[in-house]
């Protein structure tokens, strides 16, 4: 009994001070933040995406897909990896929006390759459309990049009856993922270079606790809020990525995945959520918010540096490894909501043939 004990007091104190630990780095990361203090990479803060990325040699062409590359964060990603020479493929619902962030990388990267396809990320149907019109085109693929977000402040519904942020920030992405995962792994087996998937995520995945996180509320939610199911869908992203690295790690194939942080950005996202706070809040959260190019630092650092190679199952942020929630850091949790997701869709998926 006392060996029980002691052995549980030793547990207990290996939590505090881990739960110590991890405060202060967190101090420390935010006093980086606000300094713009570089990592152990050698970037920060206030390194730009172009920056993160200055000097890389790209052997040999790499294709990228680049979700919500229309404006923001996705289109300043898109412009800096045509820059350092990936092709680009584009989904995007918007065509036109496509085409204008299409002509403005052309003409300072008049060499680019750049693919626009059709693909609304809240509906599986379209997903499997434009996946099945991707593979066609014979085209490898090194880089996936689930970048788009949405933010609703009112309930809505996806075509498929879910709802609609969950929907869009994290199945559309799973989905896109499980269908182009192959590719990337027959990819990365014939040309010998790593493959890399990121997902976006956000600081706010650790708002949501252990009993906010149920799989079948997320999906059709009796009580709305808007935050709540942001962060939910972002947490969503972190564990899909970790369950993915280990999936991926048990197969030892030669692709990564990620999660990042982009930081808090002044995009649309953030223009939502003017509506629910006071313009003076607003105007002094402002100050702290980082530029488009900024906020694509990390993501275009998880994709192309050379810092990477290897890592996987990983949560950045300013271009450097950082702590997430415990509930992030769950396999158990993360396996779960995979199982969950796998199941959800492949019966949907089943019904739609069944009803064509």
């Amino acid at each position: 009994m006392v060996k029980s004990m002691a052995r549980g007091l030793t547990k207990e104190l290996e939590g505090v001070e881990k739960v110590r630990r991890g405060r202060i780095m967190r101090y420390g990361d935010a006093v980086k933040y606000l300094m713009g203090l570089p990592g152990a990479s050698g970037y920060g803060s206030k390194s730009t995406g172009e920056e993160v990325t200055e000097g890389v040699s790209l052997s040999c062409n790499l294709t990228a897909i680049i979700t919500g590359a229309t404006s923001g964060i996705g289109a300043e990603t898109a412009r800096v990896l045509a820059k350092r020479g990936v092709k680009l493929v584009i989904p995007a619902r918007d065509i036109k929006r496509a085409v204008e962030v299409k002509k403005i990388i052309l003409r300072e990267s008049p060499q680019a390759e750049i693919i626009i396809m059709e693909m609304d990320l809240s509906s599986f149907d379209s997903i499997q459309t434009f996946c099945s019109n991707f593979i066609s085109l014979g085209l490898p693929l090194n880089i996936l990049i689930n970048n788009a977000g949405k933010y609703n402040q009112r309930l809505d519904l996806s075509g498929d009856k879910f709802e609609m942020t969950f929907a869009t920030n994290y199945l559309g992405h799973y989905l896109l993922t499980e269908l182009l995962l192959e590719k990337m792994v027959q990819t990365a087996s014939t040309t010998g270079i790593e493959g890399r998937i990121i997902n976006l995520s956000s600081v706010v995945h650790s708002w949501v606790g252990r009993g906010g996180f149920q799989f079948c509320n997320m999906l059709n939610p009796k009580e709305y809020n808007g935050t709540l199911v942001y962060a939910q869908s972002k947490l969503a992203n972190i564990l899909h990525a970790k369950e993915i690295a280990r999936q991926l790690r048990e197969r030892k194939v030669k692709v990564t995945a990620n999660a990042v942080h982009p930081g808090i950005v002044n995009t649309g996202i953030i223009r939502d959520y003017k509506g629910l706070i006071t313009d003076l809040t607003f105007f002094l959260v402002s100050r702290l918010l980082k530029s488009i190019p900024q906020g694509a630092s990390t993501t275009c650092y998880a994709a192309l540096s050379s810092q990477m190679i290897g890592v996987s199952g990983r949560y950045l942020a300013d271009c450097n490894d950082r702590i997430c929630s415990n509930l992030a850091e769950d396999e158990k949790e993360a396996q779960k909501l995979w199982e969950e997701t796998h199941a959800l869709i492949q019966k949907r998926l089943v019904s739609q043939s069944y009803c064509a």
